[in-house]
């Protein structure tokens, strides 16, 4: 028998499969819940991201299709060439944080950012220096600063309560039922968006008729190049979509067993989000929440999950043929509902950075991140992100010294909570120092 070597797993030799060999009812069920976090989890991000930075239909339209697209075509090859289930996709984190700076930058103004975001991105892949770059911003103060730009995002699930309780209350009360329900086919969004809808419609606040499907349309975006957007932007983005992708994403495949080419997977995604940039999408990063549910043992056989993230992009392809209809969501929905559950999608996030930034040595220097990045403050033009890990930084250094050293020496970025994702308790601690000893070897 003809054997072959799985570039994707340490030490694995197997016989020759091919793809549709490799299909079984563990990865389908794993790739169909991948796509039900795309569709409940995502969207309702997008289209509240939409909605503050005041972008036009085509312009949602566009941001939406290209990256959808272009994750998904990304996460097919890798998958495919690589055998491991590698899901690029979009930054979370970085979308959300956004949305937080509509009102500092023009759209434009961001494009730039997203644009030199990917040149830089690419030149770290090349070099080979992303790693490194990571072992110098320790992973908590990087998860406080992230804490505190959502923090805007969770807090108004609960202002919009105020004055919208009927559905926003069904989408809570669905989003906690799913969650203690805890079944892998019901994912807590799920409740939530399916809650909210019914009781929307109930309350007659359902506007069908904005509703419709078209072919998908891309609109290039020109970018404006300025010091102080791209300082408040382009360097926190590329943090955020290393930081929490590659070392906790990439961290998630390799405690399973898996060695992506880290290097060349962040080009990549540099690549990847040249392209999204040029029609208004934004940083292209490992989806974690995606490589959680493709890569865990509920997945099935190691060596045939990859196939759970060909099933997901697939999901994601179509989802980008529905971009244009997606866009009209908005004017479906009830106005507080899409921001009720945009805050919903990221209250695991939430808790996950939370837990990130104060179980560990450098708890203060985290904190401080936290609460300027939640305060609004920006100097010189540039904005909270930024000055957030500054001064996280600067607090670690002044007050935090040795476990601030200690973390440089070991790139230790994993002595925190575990990587765990929150919304999939059933995986197990990935041992997190093994896997960023894999990612990121000193």
């Amino acid at each position: 028998m003809e054997m072959v070597i799985n570039p994707g797993v340490v030490g694995s030799v197997r016989p020759r499969r091919t793809l549709l060999r490799d299909f079984n009812s563990a990865n389908i069920a794993a790739g169909l819940t991948a796509g039900l976090f795309y569709l409940f989890g995502a969207i309702p991000l997008f289209l509240s991201a939409a909605q503050r930075l005041n972008l036009s239909a085509a312009e949602t339209t566009s941001w939406f299709f290209i990256t959808f697209m272009t994750s998904a075509v990304s996460s097919l090859v890798l998958s495919i060439v690589l055998r491991t289930p590698v899901p690029i996709g979009w930054s979370v984190p970085g979308l959300v944080f956004l949305a937080t700076m509509g009102d500092r930058y023009t759209h434009a103004e961001m494009v730039g950012a997203f644009m030199a975001a990917g040149v830089l991105m690419i030149l770290l892949g090349l070099l080979g220096v992303g790693e490194h770059l990571m072992r110098f911003l320790p992973l908590p103060i990087v998860m406080g600063m992230f804490a505190g730009n959502v923090l805007v995002y969770v807090t108004g699930v609960f202002t919009t309560l105020d004055h919208q309780p009927w559905f926003v209350g069904a989408a809570i009360g669905g989003y906690l039922v799913s969650r203690a329900l805890g079944r892998l086919w019901l994912p807590p969004m799920f409740g939530a968006v399916l809650a909210g809808l019914v009781a929307a419609a109930i309350g007659g606040q359902i506007n069908t008729g904005a509703l419709e499907w078209s072919a998908p349309t891309v609109t290039a975006i020109g970018p404006e190049f300025h010091l102080g957007s791209l300082a408040a932007l382009t360097i926190p983005l590329v943090v955020m979509a290393i930081g929490m992708g590659n070392v906790q994403g990439l961290g998630l495949l390799a405690a399973q067993g898996y060695r992506p080419p880290v290097a060349k997977m962040t080009a990549i995604m540099g690549l990847t989000t040249l392209i999204n940039a040029s029609f208004g999408g934004h940083v292209s990063s490992i989806q974690n929440n995606g490589a959680a549910i493709l890569s865990g043992p509920d997945a099935g056989p190691r060596e045939q999950r990859y196939v759970a993230s060909v099933i997901a992009s697939a999901i994601a392809v179509a989802l980008a043929l529905c971009a244009a209809t997606a866009g009209s969501l908005l004017g479906l929905l009830p106005p507080g509902l899409v921001p009720a559950l945009a805050g919903l999608a990221l209250m695991s996030s939430m808790i996950d950075a939370l837990q990130k930034a104060t179980k560990t040595d450098l708890s203060l220097g985290a904190f401080f991140a936290l609460v300027i990045a939640g305060s609004g403050l920006t100097i010189l033009g540039i904005g909270p992100a930024f000055w957030a890990l500054v001064g996280g930084m600067v607090v670690s250094a002044m007050l935090e010294r040795p476990a601030l050293m200690a973390a440089w020496r070991t790139g230790s970025q994993a002595r925190t909570a575990s990587h765990m994702p929150p919304d999939r308790t059933s995986i197990p601690d990935p041992a997190g120092d093994l896997a960023l000893a894999q990612i990121c070897p000193a």
